[in-house]
């Protein structure tokens, strides 16, 4: 099984499980995972969610040869439905973070409530390289929360930045080994999960009360020029280089 879930002790658990290929994410994937969290969020024995991989990769970001074949042109696309499933879930979400955290795997920990990472952890967002836009509302929320140029240097020039800076930006909790960290995110887990489960969705609606709609509609928006970036020059020209095992040339293309 590529997507891992468990409920136990009140902690819902979602675990990337392709590690032959860094957790690379499939449409297949991206459905469990959105079941998974609205399962989670409505079942009533459940206080907290956890989403992780492995010790040595939290998601390398879309399967490329996946994406080519299974392209999200749809607003009910596996990816979109995993996307709006986080901002819609009203339980605290936490996620341990090891290895590379690409693309998606990044943008969606701007919507946890808790984020682990590992020494090991490497985030990327490489939208533009691939000739496509930022996704999941990243971009009106990385802005909000590490400010406007460091956000564009993140989102313009998707170079991969390290644990220690993305935590001095506030995007991850706490910095631990590799072999510490998924265990520490359930840890924190269980403190949630032994407190009030009212206290808990209250506590998040207020402080995310006003936010929502404004994700809503970003996330529509993003993903509209996402879906139409998808089948442009640019797209096809870095997803032909990455498939040839070549560096792209943009200087043709708009």
């Amino acid at each position: 099984m590529d997507v891992l879930t468990r409920v136990a002790d009140g902690i819902a658990t979602i675990a990337m499980n392709r590690p032959a290929k860094k957790n690379a994410l499939t449409a297949p994937m991206y459905r469990a995972m959105a079941d998974a969290l609205r399962a989670g969020d409505a079942d009533p024995a459940v206080r907290c969610i956890v989403i992780h991989g492995t010790a040595d990769a939290f998601t390398a970001g879309n399967d490329l040869e996946d994406f080519l074949n299974n392209p999200p042109l749809g607003e009910d696309a596996p990816v979109f439905s995993f996307l709006t499933a986080l901002p819609a879930c009203t339980k605290p979400l936490v996620a341990a973070v090891a290895g590379p955290a690409v693309g998606v795997g990044t943008t969606m920990l701007l919507h946890c409530d808790l984020v682990y990472a590992a020494d090991n952890a490497r985030f990327a967002l490489p939208f533009a390289q691939l000739g496509l836009c930022p996704e999941a509302a990243s971009s009106l929320l990385l802005p909000m929360i590490v400010g406007h140029q460091r956000a564009a240097e993140k989102l313009l020039l998707g170079e991969p930045f390290s644990a220690d800076e993305a935590r001095e930006m506030g995007l991850v909790n706490r910095i631990l080994p590799a072999t510490e960290t998924i265990g520490h995110a359930l840890a924190q887990a269980a403190k949630l999960a032994r407190l009030p489960a009212s206290s808990l969705r209250a506590t998040k609606r207020l402080m995310k009360e006003g936010l929502g709609a404004s994700i809503v509609q970003r996330m529509r928006d993003e993903g509209a020029e996402f879906r139409a970036m998808l089948t442009a020059p640019a797209a096809r020209e870095a997803f032909s280089a990455f498939l040839e095992k070549r560096r792209p040339d943009f200087t043709k293309v708009g």
